[in-house]
């Protein structure tokens, strides 16, 4: 369990019926409860079919389809509305200055903790967003394949590391979704394979002219560090158009986390290609507690000196009780 520091980072004053990791009051936030946000999507039509809902609960992270109903056909509808005023106003702007400039792809960028369930927001969001007329084309990339190659990550001594924001080619990154950003074809994304636990050599992800974007890892909100080698002031946070981040209490994240693995040891670590093949076999109490020690020797210390900090420039905060509800919604004040 968290310790009383690491708690204390998501403690707030209430009044004792508001999560304990949800935003301070007064805020620039507009809060909803669960119910409050149901209810916004009682006249928003939901794009999505029996069939697809029964293959996105084969995806294979907790998600119960009343929830995604509940919660993710409402978003997908004020995604929507942002998206067109966005259009409306490059279309105005073009005409003010006298260019004729095309729209550029809307980017949302989505990040949380591991096993937030950040994954499954990001593709609950993609299913939903292509089923509106007006976006049809909604691309997905990770953050995952802009991981340093294990190879590089031994040479600099950060495999302990992966996750923390300097093992990825944060140049890369921030290159890539400015060259989507600014209209070019045929952007390429590196490919990550989780059964590996490393990059695809010579296998990628080709973007051209998508209407959404949605990039999707553990630090996409983190902004420009001064002294960074490279000389950037800039992050990729900076090119999103809007952006989302999943929240929930650490002691949660530690179990959900837990439960994760002990659903790998009988399916992905049982590849024969299998990064983690050594732990099929491994006595359960024994992987338990060996995968708890890298989750708060490495997760979770990541989670409160990168990952966290991050969540107050978010633009939509999803926050999360025990049981992986939404609990809470909250929406930057425009």
């Amino acid at each position: 369990m968290a310790d009383a520091s690491h708690t204390q980072l998501f403690s707030i004053p209430t009044n004792g019926n508001t999560p304990a990791h949800s935003l301070p009051q007064p805020s620039h936030y507009s809060l909803f409860t669960h119910d409050e946000w149901a209810k916004l999507g009682r006249n928003t039509p939901l794009p999505l079919s029996e069939y697809d809902i029964t293959r996105l609960s084969a995806l294979g992270d907790p998600i119960d389809l009343t929830e995604a109903d509940a919660i993710y056909r409402p978003l997908s509808a004020l995604l929507q509305m942002y998206t067109a005023n966005i259009g409306t106003l490059q279309k105005e702007t073009s005409h003010f200055l006298g260019r004729h400039n095309e729209r550029t792809p809307f980017v949302i960028g989505i990040a949380g903790s591991v096993a937030a369930g950040k994954s499954t927001t990001a593709r609950l969001l993609q299913e939903l967003l292509r089923r509106w007329p007006a976006t049809p084309s909604v691309e997905l990339v990770t953050t995952d394949g802009f991981l340093y190659p294990n190879e590089e990550l031994e040479k600099r001594n950060l495999m302990n590391r992966k996750g923390f924001p300097e093992s990825y080619d944060q140049g890369a990154l921030y290159h890539f979704v400015r060259s989507v950003k600014s209209g070019d074809d045929n952007v390429k994304a590196p490919i990550y394979d989780h059964i590996t636990y490393n990059i695809v050599p010579d296998k990628y992800i080709n973007v051209s002219h998508p209407d959404i974007l949605i990039i999707e890892g553990l630090n996409v909100l983190a902004p420009p560090h001064i002294g960074d080698p490279s000389g950037m002031l800039e992050s990729v946070a900076d090119l999103f158009d809007l952006s989302i981040y999943v929240d929930a209490h650490p002691d949660d994240l530690e179990r959900w986390y837990i439960q994760r693995i002990h659903r790998l040891r009988n399916t992905a670590f049982t590849h024969p290609h299998s990064y983690f093949k050594r732990y099929a076999h491994m006595p359960q109490g024994e992987l338990e507690e060996h995968f708890r020690t890298i989750w708060r020797t490495i997760n979770l210390p990541n989670l409160l000196e990168n990952i966290a900090p991050t969540r107050s420039r978010a633009d939509i905060v999803l926050s999360k009780g025990p049981d992986h509800t939404i609990e809470q919604v909250a929406i930057r004040k425009l």
